[in-house]
């Protein structure tokens, strides 16, 4: 008699090989019944007999499919399960959706929603307060690899001027980041023109400390991680204000880790109309790389100026329309700037170089614009010290491009 076979352990990776053992046991119960089967008589033994070999049929058949459900569980979230394999106590904390549930006091306080998640203030049990993103199921694309996405890039991160992420739950009816709350909201309310009645208008020079901090933010991003991470979705929007109205970049979700001495093909390039970078949106422009980012920080910072959307369809005068070009000509002519809150002669020199700076960081080709190191000594330096640059060919994507280019990573 051979000697029995004992089952694999139950661990994730035996998981398999535990129904397998499942499975054989029970065709070797089927082998034995149709033997049982043989040596009866006509008779109750033998319908009893029957009854029993349909009883391991079903059974067998049960398991099989028992382990394929399990099977394409394990398979549908591939991305998930291997990076908490891959940086085990590193990841951040993984909650449970009833954790979820419980933190945002059933979702009681909603502090914002867009197109693809709700944003709930929540309590964790130390007391800190967290903003918790949920996203919308619906919206996930292919395996989580958006979400999974911005989880690895803000995990390598730890910068003053990077939202802190404390926390995620990823489970099957219920997708969700946990950060930590920023009082103050996103810049976006704090700059323009309809919103400041509200918020109240910042002051020059913290709209200028403001731009430092997200440059410090984006000059990590860049060189200071070990992998360059490359955001693609800087804008007023995402970035958020502390107590203190310190800058923090958030929002990873488009973000590409991009190893400085490698190239990456991108494709199904994506951001925020009025701030994607020309190479984004079409090769023929020049290669996407860490000056994309810029080229989104230049219309940002042009934006905190102005007090208004770069692009306005609806402006009086068609000239007005492309905000860059209206400040340019007014800049270059040496006219009055047209700026709401400018007091004094601080605020004006301030506005200034804040407006050079951002035209320098949107010049159409990538190779013409300043990198967030050179961009942040800018911005450190003295207005006397800058020199007005070339003035930008016009480009007014009218929509996020999606599939319509890919183009290289450098």
């Amino acid at each position: 008699m051979s000697p029995a076979k004992s089952p694999p352990s139950s661990n994730n990776d035996g998981r398999r090989g535990y129904l397998d053992w499942r499975v054989s046991k029970f065709i070797d119960l089927f082998i034995a019944s149709n033997t049982y089967i043989s040596s009866l008589d006509t008779g109750i033994g033998f319908v009893s007999g029957v009854i029993f070999a349909f009883a391991i049929i079903f059974g067998y058949k049960t398991i099989i499919l028992v382990s394929q459900t399990i099977n394409r569980k394990m398979k549908k979230d591939p991305n998930v399960e291997a990076y908490i394999k891959k940086y085990g106590s590193l990841a951040p904390k993984r909650y449970h959706s009833s954790d979820i549930k419980k933190m945002t006091n059933s979702f009681r306080e909603k502090l914002g929603e867009g197109g693809f998640c709700s944003v709930y203030k929540g309590k964790l049990e130390d007391g800190r307060l967290v903003a918790v993103k949920v996203l919308k199921l619906d919206t996930i694309k292919g395996n989580g690899e958006e979400f999974i996405n911005e989880v690895i890039s803000i995990s390598r991160t730890s910068h003053v001027n990077i939202v802190s992420l404390l926390g995620y739950c990823y489970t099957e009816n219920r997708k969700a980041l946990i950060f930590e709350f920023m009082p103050n909201g996103s810049l976006e309310k704090f700059i323009h023109k309809e919103n400041v009645s509200t918020s109240g208008r910042l002051a020059w020079e913290k709209l200028q400390e403001i731009a430092r901090g997200i440059a410090r933010g984006l000059e990590y991003l860049h060189r200071g991680c070990n992998t360059r991470i490359l955001h693609f979705d800087i804008k007023p929007h995402n970035i958020l204000l502390d107590e203190d109205f310190c800058p923090k970049i958030s929002d990873f979700g488009l973000a590409k880790p991009c190893p400085k001495e490698s190239a990456i093909s991108m494709v199904d390039a994506r951001g925020t109309a009025g701030y994607i970078a020309p190479e984004v949106f079409c090769r023929n422009f020049g290669r996407v790389s860490h000056k994309s980012d810029v080229y989104s920080f230049g219309m940002m910072i042009l934006e905190m100026v102005g007090g208004r959307k770069n692009i306005d369809i609806a402006a009086d005068h068609s000239s007005e329309m492309y905000y860059p070009h209206w400040v340019y000509d007014r800049l270059q002519q040496g006219n009055n700037l047209g700026l709401h809150g400018v007091m004094t002669s601080q605020d004006n020199d301030i506005a200034k170089k804040m407006i050079i700076i951002g035209l320098w960081c949107i010049q159409t080709y990538p190779v013409h614009r300043p990198s967030m190191n050179e961009v942040l000594f800018m911005l450190e330096g003295s207005l006397d010290a800058l020199k007005i640059p070339p003035k930008p060919f016009i480009y007014t994507p009218t929509r996020s491009p999606i599939n319509l280019c890919t183009a290289p990573i450098l």
